[in-house]
């Protein structure tokens, strides 16, 4: 399972996906585990955060990444600098 990751989309490429029209996370620094019981798409709009798939290597994302997340995955999240996030789940 690999965690896609877009760095600075255009604000276009946003507009298209009709991000601003998404649900707003917002997370202190914490660790924590979480599995996708559906893919999730989110475009980070502050914060940086380590994402460790279970048996994969670290994932380092924030401020101005567009990410999709696959379902079913399991890992472990590391909110390094507090989170701001729209997401949507498909």
């Amino acid at each position: 399972m690999e965690i896609k990751i877009e760095r600075q989309p255009s604000q276009e490429r946003l507009n298209q996906l009709g991000v601003s029209t998404w649900g707003i996370w917002q997370k202190e620094v914490s660790t924590f585990p979480w599995t996708y019981d559906a893919q999730e798409t989110c475009y980070f709009l502050e914060g940086d955060v380590i994402v460790t798939p279970e048996g994969g290597q670290p994932v380092k994302m924030g401020k101005g990444d567009l990410v999709i997340f696959p379902t079913g995955m399991s890992c472990t999240w590391e909110i390094t600098k507090d989170v701001k996030k729209h997401y949507t789940f498909d």
